[in-house]
């Protein structure tokens, strides 16, 4: 399983329904689940970005289809990264001929 670290502004769309967007949040937590993807955190935010989502996803084509299938919905626009750990960067860095 991989890290991936998601920065989420709201659409104009998804700020006229902000109301509802801890509902949206759960339907999303059983869709990523659905998908085997494990939701580590949602954070709503202050700031440049609205929301960040941490999830634990198989590879990352199932993490693309999650949240390109989030996005679809006109609520929100994501930008989503790998995160690796610092075990993880110790092997990558140690594989640098």
């Amino acid at each position: 399983m991989g890290r991936y670290v998601s920065v989420i502004n709201f659409t104009d769309q998804g700020i006229r329904v902000i109301r509802n967007t801890v509902e949206r949040a759960d339907t999303f937590c059983s869709t990523a689940k659905k998908m085997g993807v494990e939701i580590v955190d949602i954070y709503w935010t202050l700031g440049v970005s609205d929301l960040v989502i941490v999830v634990d996803a198989p590879n990352d084509e199932v993490v693309a289809t999650l949240f390109f299938s989030l996005g679809s919905l006109g609520n929100i626009r994501a930008h989503t990264m790998r995160a690796f750990t610092a075990e993880e960067m110790s092997n990558i860095v140690g594989s640098i001929p």
